[in-house]
């Protein structure tokens, strides 16, 4: 994996081996340019927006008495509390392009093997495709989405608030490490919505989804727990995948129409940014960190683009089974390794890492005094810093340890 990976995988089933990944789950992400949605929205002629998802953290005081009655009521007080604090600032997201642009030389979509409907479809015009959900960041029109909800050059997109209103959305910007984006509006005096802070999570606490179940079911709360923190996952849509790290995973409900939405906890604030859930089990869902979605939002408010600093490295995090297989004398760090295809190096030429002086096969074992591992990532440690910024890296190099500093660059 490269520490700020540009593109996604170009293969769309995920692969999970002992040297690749710390947690093999196969997930998908939600999107809303393809697969169901389009073949939802056409056979249906509604609006199919994708998956939606909200966390929400508990934090609430026991009741005097100490009954569990006297609980349960303060936390579903708690809980229609946030629900109507926040609805207002949970908005859709639609897609509409030229249907010939959708459908392939055959006259057939490329979706309609998904829901099989054999039904003759219009193959000209403008029409909604699909969308995702998103929330408002300020009164004056920054929205925020998944990227692969607004990833299609060729679409155009419309925000459509809880009062019904629509407004044309630009993109702004996207996240080239994360699955972000930020749209904005023309318009004034939002409800913005609050972030939290999401490292001060813990597992189980209380979370809330609020989103536009299965395209038609708009403000669909469910509730749950979170169910662990920094995963490290893989998700694909069918056609590419991507990996994420430090996401935060939960078992309130997600269905199509959630993607992009907010993960709440119990004060209303935005904890994570929903992203994706297994195919595999049932109720795993992840999102995306509210402090890496709210800096994203800060360098386009400043710069008017997402600056991400970069080292330069393609790695694998090792793991007990990593060790083991490969005789490493660690089980923490990350191996600076090549990617699968011939022109994916382990070491980025002119970059950071090339500039100070690691090779392949080194083994990053801390920055800046943090240790490697499953709770610190190497990318989620890197994004902490800014451009310009000298980190302290130790190494294990062919079996001796030392100290290199690098100093980071803005991704281009």
């Amino acid at each position: 994996m490269l520490d700020n990976p540009m593109t996604p995988a170009p293969k769309p089933q995920p692969r999970f081996t002992q040297s690749t990944l710390t947690m093999a789950v196969i997930l998908s992400l939600i999107l809303g340019t393809v697969g169901g949605v389009v073949g939802g929205s056409l056979a249906s002629g509604r609006f199919d927006s994708w998956f939606n998802r909200t966390f929400v953290k508990t934090s609430v005081a026991s009741p005097s008495s100490g009954s569990s009655s006297a609980l349960k009521v303060e936390e579903e007080s708690a809980t229609v509390d946030v629900v109507k604090k926040v609805q207002k600032s949970v908005v859709s997201i639609i897609i509409t392009k030229d249907l010939s642009k959708v459908y392939n030389q055959s006259g057939l979509s490329p979706f309609d093997f998904f829901f099989g409907t054999g039904q003759q479809q219009p193959q000209s015009g403008t029409q909604e495709i699909g969308g995702g959900s998103g929330f408002i960041l300020s009164s004056d029109g920054y929205i925020m989405t998944n990227r692969h909800v607004v990833d299609d050059a060729q679409a155009d997109y419309t925000v459509l608030t809880n009062d019904a209103k629509s407004y044309p959305a630009k993109v702004i910007a996207t996240d080239p490490v994360n699955d972000l984006a930020v749209l904005k509006i023309d318009a004034k005096d939002l409800p913005a919505i609050e972030f939290g802070n999401s490292d001060s999570l813990q597992i189980g606490q209380t979370v809330i989804a609020i989103g536009n179940a299965l395209g038609e079911y708009r403000n669909t709360v469910t509730k749950g727990v979170v169910s662990g923190l920094a995963r490290r996952i893989t998700a694909g849509d069918g056609q590419s995948s991507e990996t994420l790290e430090n996401a935060i995973q939960t078992d309130a409900a997600i269905n199509p129409g959630n993607s992009g939405g907010p993960l709440l906890n119990l004060a209303g604030q935005v904890i994570g940014v929903n992203v994706a859930v297994s195919q595999q089990g049932q109720l795993i869902g992840f999102a995306i960190p509210a402090n890496q979605a709210n800096s994203v939002y800060e360098s386009v408010k400043t710069t008017g683009r997402i600056v991400r600093p970069y080292l330069g490295v393609r790695y694998v995090p090792i793991t007990k089974s990593l060790q083991e297989e490969n005789k490493l004398s660690v089980d923490y760090g990350v191996l600076i390794q090549r990617g699968t295809a011939r022109d994916e190096l382990a070491i980025i030429p002119g970059s950071p890492a090339d500039k100070a002086g690691l090779q392949e096969n080194d083994i990053i074992l801390e920055i800046n005094g943090v240790k490697l591992d499953t709770e610190h990532s190497l990318s989620g440690e890197i994004q902490k810093h800014k451009p310009g910024e000298v980190i302290t890296l130790k190494v294990l190099s062919k079996g001796k340890e030392k100290t290199v500093s690098a100093t980071l660059e803005e991704m281009k």
